[in-house]
């Protein structure tokens, strides 16, 4: 058997929260003796600003265009994926063409995919984006469920399926926290609630709970500064609503310390459907996802209904804490409470790293029709008119598009940093009066 130090894994990021996924397996190979490259493609859309990256540590973060990352991880052992569902389908396509084209007689790296955080959509589309990987790292068992039914229907094999639960949480949760709540913890989120009138809902009451708690340090910390970017757009930053409403007692503060840390000293985590949620219960941190706003799908908070955790403003004002329900426990942390998650994801890698390729469960998959069926799908797009072919297609065609992009994205943050400027200095009727004026150009 080929010894540990010899062997090489490629993580594959696009924005903070996957690097913080990926890096937690990168943690554990390396422990194993595996040496790591962490890859951002240069010609996709990411987001990972020098802070983003600092607050994981010392992060060697490689930038390279998506043919080169390509490259990069067939000369490697194992990759990880920890990008969104249609970037990982296109990269597996595209390893599995370059292997139709150019097979290696020495090695192909086990493919690793699974989710950052909770599944709030797309649930059967993510699992199928991530098919062809050969380990499929699956953070719940309601979550497998789905994915046995929909593989068994389309007659994939469910091999790939590792119930290893979310890599960011531990082996099973620590104890619940008891004793008097001193620091409160608010995790944000870019777009949930979207509005800003909820978004100003939920910020108002948590000035009034620091008022009703002037004994407790109330932390608001939001997703990312104003002037960094995640996979989902943020349009009201807790800093600019925040300055629109009445002045906070001393207790209330913003802060932007990594959530990992913060959950440290917390006492008490909040938040809508964040995945810090799941990293506070595994903590033993005490736990509500407020519901205030409602249970909609557009709040991610409906998949939590199992959990026990939902709670209102009034409820953790007045200190009636929920407490999380055993029977959804047992599903988020999966496995016999021994090994970590990050620890049965690597186990299943080394498993397989000796496997020739082609009894591996990806190179199988990729000769299901579902698979061979989208393959062929997109190489016949790739000879159709431009009109016919998606936009990133139309990208790896034209070497221009990638400048035009980086441009794109630099007048957008250019507009988002001067909408942000506008709204912490003008009156709000003015603000408005002239959104809707830009809104009426536009539509003409």
């Amino acid at each position: 058997m080929t010894p540990p130090s010899a062997h090489h894994v490629v993580a594959v990021v696009a924005y903070d929260s996957q690097l913080k996924w990926a890096l937690g397996l990168v943690a554990e190979f390396r422990r194993r003796g595996w040496t790591a490259t962490v890859i951002a493609p240069s010609d996709i859309r990411t987001a990972l600003s020098d802070a983003q990256t600092a607050a994981y540590g010392e992060v060697d973060l490689q930038r390279m265009p998506w043919e080169d990352t390509l490259a990069a991880a067939r000369s490697a052992d194992a990759v990880i994926l920890s990008i969104q569902g249609p970037l990982v389908q296109r990269f597996t396509d595209d390893l599995e063409l370059l292997r139709r084209q150019a097979p290696s007689a020495d090695r192909e790296p086990v493919v690793v995919a699974g989710w950052v955080g909770i599944i709030i959509e797309k649930v059967i589309a993510g699992y199928l984006d991530r098919c062809a990987a050969d380990v499929v790292a699956v953070s719940s068992a309601d979550n497998l469920r789905d994915f046995d039914e929909a593989a068994m229907l389309l007659g994939l094999p469910r091999d790939n399926l590792l119930l290893s639960g979310l890599p960011l949480l531990p082996a099973s949760p620590a104890p619940v926290g008891s004793g008097p709540v001193r620091t409160v913890v608010f995790a944000d989120q870019p777009t949930v609630p979207a509005g800003a009138a909820d978004r100003a809902y939920v910020y108002q009451r948590l000035i009034e709970y620091a008022r009703a708690h002037p004994d407790r340090r109330v932390l608001l910390r939001p997703r990312h500064r104003p002037d960094e970017g995640t996979f989902h757009v943020m349009r009201h930053h807790p800093e600019t609503v925040v300055m629109r409403l009445p002045v906070a007692p001393v207790n209330f503060s913003i802060t932007y310390e990594p959530i990992t840390d913060l959950l440290c000293d917390a006492d008490l985590l909040l938040t809508v459907s964040s995945t810090a949620g799941l990293e506070a219960v595994g903590r033993g941190v005490r736990t509500a996802f407020i519901s205030d706003l409602g249970i909609h799908e557009k709040h991610g908070n409906h998949v939590l209904l199992a959990s026990g955790l939902l709670a209102t403003f009034d409820d953790v004002t007045a200190d009636r804490l929920p407490v999380p329900r055993e029977a959804w426990i047992a599903d988020m942390f999966a496995g016999d409470g021994a090994s970590r998650p990050v620890e049965r994801v690597v186990d299943r890698v080394e498993d397989l790293v000796t496997v020739p390729y082609g009894e591996r469960p990806g190179a199988v998959i990729a000769q299901s029709s579902h698979v061979r069926g989208r393959i062929a799908t997109h190489e016949h797009r790739r000879h159709m008119p431009a009109a016919a072919q998606p936009a990133a297609m139309r990208a790896a065609n034209n070497s221009t598009v990638p400048f035009s992009r980086t441009a794109a994205r630099a007048r957008a943050g250019l507009r988002r940093r001067a909408r942000l400027a506008a709204q912490a200095v003008l009156p709000r009727s003015l603000y408005d009066r002239l959104l809707d004026a830009r809104r009426r150009r536009r539509a003409q």
